[in-house]
C-alpha cells in the first residue's frame, strides 16, 4: 500500500468515464480535476465521486489555466474507438483519435511528475505501428518523459475477465519502473450473484434468433455467435453494443421455460441462459458492490463496457508509487 506522503500527490482524471482509473489510483493520489464529455457517464461519476467537468476537453484546453489546477499525475484512458480492432481503425484521422494531442498540450503546459494512459491492445499495431510511434515520439522526444508500456490482461490481476489493454506510464525523471507481475487467477463463479432478476433470462424467441445467427456464421466458417461461459473460467471482454452481452451468457437453473404452444416472447429459454447483471459486470471490472449506477441498465452496461478493470490500475499505481516518493 502507498505511504501517506505519496497519497498527497494530486491527479487529474481525463476521459474519466465512471472513474475506473481514479478508483485504481485512490490510494496514491487525490483527484483535483475530472473531465468527460458523456453526460450519462458524468451522472454516474458524480454519484460516486462528486463533481466532474462534463465538457469537451478541446474546449477545456483552450482555457486550461482557468479550468485545470496544478497537479502531479495525469490519468487518462483516451478514446480508443479510433484504434480498436472492432472499429474502422481510422486512428488520428478520426476526431476521437486526435484527443491524444489534447493530452499532449496539457502535459506540455503543466509538466507533471508522471502520467498513466490506457488504450486498446491494437493501438500498438495500428497503421503498421505508425500511430503508436507518433505517440511515443511525442511523449519521449518532445515532452521528455521516461516512458514504459505493456499490454496487461485483467484476468491476471484479480478479476475473471479476459481484457487485454495497453498501459503507458511516463515519469519526468529516469526510472527503472516495472509493471506489476500477474497474480493467481480467480474464477468467474466468484462474481456471480445468487439471486438474479428474471428479466436477465433471455426469451425463447431471442434464444432461437441467437441460434440462427450462430449457425449462419458457422456455415461460413466463422466462430461468431453467442457464447455460454464456463463458471470455472473467465468471461470475454465486456464491450459496448453488437453481440457483447450475448458472448457472455451464463447458464442457470431454467425458470418459466418455454413449452410448445407457449408465447415465445413471454417465456424463457429452456436452457436457463441469461445475461450478466449490472452488478456482475461491475464486479468483472473490479468495482465494489457499493458503487452506484443512477442510470438505466442500457447506459450502465455501456459505461461498464467502456470502463477499465480497477485492479489492474491499482497494481500499476502501487508500482508507480515506488518512484514518486
Amino acid at each position: 500500500m502507498a505511504k501517506k506522503s505519496v497519497k498527497k500527490l494530486k491527479s487529474i482524471d481525463l476521459f474519466a468515464g465512471i472513474g475506473g482509473i481514479r478508483k485504481g489510483f485512490e490510494d496514491l493520489c487525490d483527484t483535483v480535476y475530472a473531465n468527460d464529455f458523456d453526460t450519462s457517464a458524468c451522472k454516474t461519476y458524480t454519484e460516486n465521486f462528486g463533481e466532474i467537468d462534463c465538457t469537451d476537453l478541446r474546449e477545456v484546453v483552450k482555457e486550461m489555466d482557468k479550468k485545470i489546477p496544478k497537479f502531479d499525475i495525469l490519468l487518462g484512458g483516451f478514446p480508443c474507438q479510433a484504434f480498436s480492432i472492432a472499429g474502422k481503425r481510422k486512428g488520428f484521422a478520426d476526431t476521437r483519435g486526435t484527443m491524444f494531442f489534447e493530452v499532449e498540450k496539457i502535459l506540455e503546459k503543466y509538466k507533471p511528475k508522471a502520467f498513466l494512459l490506457e488504450n486498446v491492445r491494437n493501438l500498438e499495431n495500428h497503421d503498421k505501428g505508425n500511430t503508436f510511434k507518433t505517440i511515443l515520439t511525442v511523449l519521449t522526444e518532445k515532452l521528455g518523459y521516461d516512458v514504459h508500456y505493456q499490454v496487461l490482461n485483467a484476468k491476471d490481476y484479480g478479476v475473471p475477465q479476459n481484457r487485454p489493454r495497453i498501459y503507458i506510464v511516463g515519469f519526468k525523471k529516469k526510472t527503472d519502473f516495472k509493471f506489476p507481475e500477474p497474480i493467481p487467477r480467480v474464477q468467474l463463479k466468484s462474481i456471480l450473484e445468487k439471486k438474479v432478476d428474471p428479466k436477465h433470462y433471455i426469451s425463447q424467441m431471442y434464444f432461437e434468433g441467437l441460434e440462427r445467427h450462430k449457425k449462419r456464421h458457422a456455415s461460413k466458417g466463422n466462430g461468431f455467435g453467442y457464447m455460454v461461459l464456463d463458471p470455472k473460467g473467465v468471461s470475454n471482454a465486456l464491450v459496448v453494443g453488437g453481440m457483447g452481452r450475448e458472448r457472455n451468457l451464463i447458464q442457470d437453473k431454467p425458470i418459466n421455460v418455454y413449452k410448445k404452444g407457449n408465447d415465445k416472447k413471454l417465456t424463457k429459454n429452456a436452457l436457463g441462459l441469461r445475461k450478466l447483471t449490472i452488478r456482475e459486470c461491475a464486479r468483472l471490472q473490479g468495482f465494489p458492490d457499493n458503487f452506484k449506477f443512477p442510470v438505466k441498465d442500457g447506459p450502465a452496461y455501456k459505461q461498464l463496457g467502456n470502463s477499465v478493470a480497477v485492479p489492474v490500475l491499482k497494481a500499476i499505481a502501487e508500482q508507480m508509487a515506488k518512484h514518486l516518493q
